[in-house]
């Protein structure tokens, strides 16, 4: 037969040629094992969602809510890159090696060419499982990670959300439900007993005021004069004369020494706010980092896991071959 003296030419002298199959040697056969394929990605889409999974649990036997209990963070973080490293090896390279395995095997081809049609295979084996699995977990992945940011930045931030929180709403809401602010505006109104009264002003003339005859009134007007002018600096003259006659007929101090505790109490709500800024800015930036290494490093796992997925589709070709 002419065909087998032409293999034997292709592989060179001195070899004997192997058998020749008519489906293998048609000169337009695919070369593409889409059985293979698919059976590989199965099978390590499955091994991965497994692997992933009980890292998952892994993980959430090693964290505790109680202080100084369980792992730190920064462990938790490296323990998953290497936990995701070593499940994409370990998926991707039996997903390969059954890809190269239960092809169909190639008769009468060139030994290199051989190579990249298993290599190709294991490299087709992974796309389809990486695949496969972000059409499965996308969604899954994406509340997890953002659940994990917004975690961290709540917990870095806390103080952050509560006084933008407090920012955000009305005076007379905030003077209600215990807020920053509220406490603030609260702690201007507490009487001093060792305070000298305001000539012609002593304590419990407030009480005929108009704008000082309701506690609440007051301190939500208070709020609000605060509110207006806390992020553009000083506290006006005019406003700061206002509230310490509001002051002045609440707690029986003298104008000048309610116009300095009005001043002393804008100073650290301005001083609060800024924390809280920062601390807000503060923990956006270490989400945005922890998105960035995470990425990176998912990158950088799915790359050895193709690799890994090639190399042993190689492997199994030859152990089918030999």
């Amino acid at each position: 037969m002419a065909l087998p003296n032409a293999a034997a030419d292709e592989f060179g002298r001195g070899r004997d040629a192997p058998t020749v199959y008519p489906d293998n040697a048609r000169e337009h056969a695919s070369a593409v094992s889409w059985g293979a394929i698919v059976a590989g990605a199965a099978a390590a889409a499955a091994l991965s969602l497994i692997m992933l999974m009980l890292g998952i649990g892994l993980g959430l036997s090693s964290v505790s809510p109680w202080a100084h209990h369980g792992v730190s963070a920064a462990t938790v973080g490296v323990s998953a890159i290497l936990w995701i490293t070593f499940s994409q090896i370990v998926a991707s390279g039996m997903g390969g090696y059954l890809a190269g395995r239960l092809r169909t095997r190639w008769l009468a081809v060139h030994t290199d060419e051989v190579y990249f049609r298993d290599t190709a295979h294991g490299f087709l084996a992974w796309a389809v499982a990486s695949l496969a699995t972000a059409a499965l977990l996308t969604s899954v992945i994406g509340s997890i990670v953002s659940g994990g940011i917004q975690a961290g930045a709540s917990v870095a931030g806390g103080v952050a959300t509560t006084a933008t929180a407090a920012a955000a709403a009305g005076g007379s809401e905030m003077a209600k439900s215990g807020k920053p602010m509220g406490y603030f505006v609260d702690s201007l109104f507490r009487k001093d007993v060792n305070a000298p009264a305001a000539a012609g002003a002593p304590a419990g003339s407030g009480a005929t005021s108009g704008h000082a005859a309701e506690p609440a009134i007051a301190g939500s007007e208070v709020a609000r004069i605060f509110m207006n002018a806390i992020r553009s600096g000083p506290l006006p003259a005019d406003d700061l004369r206002y509230v310490g006659q509001v002051v002045a007929q609440r707690t029986g101090l003298a104008q000048e020494a309610a116009e300095k505790r009005v001043s002393d109490t804008y100073a650290r709500v301005q001083a609060k706010l800024r924390d809280a800024e920062a601390a807000a800015k503060d923990a956006a930036e270490k989400g945005r980092k922890a998105s960035a290494y995470a990425t990176l490093w998912l990158f950088i796992s799915l790359l050895i896991g193709a690799f890994c997925a090639s190399l042993a589709a190689t492997y199994g070709g030859r152990r089918r071959d030999a």
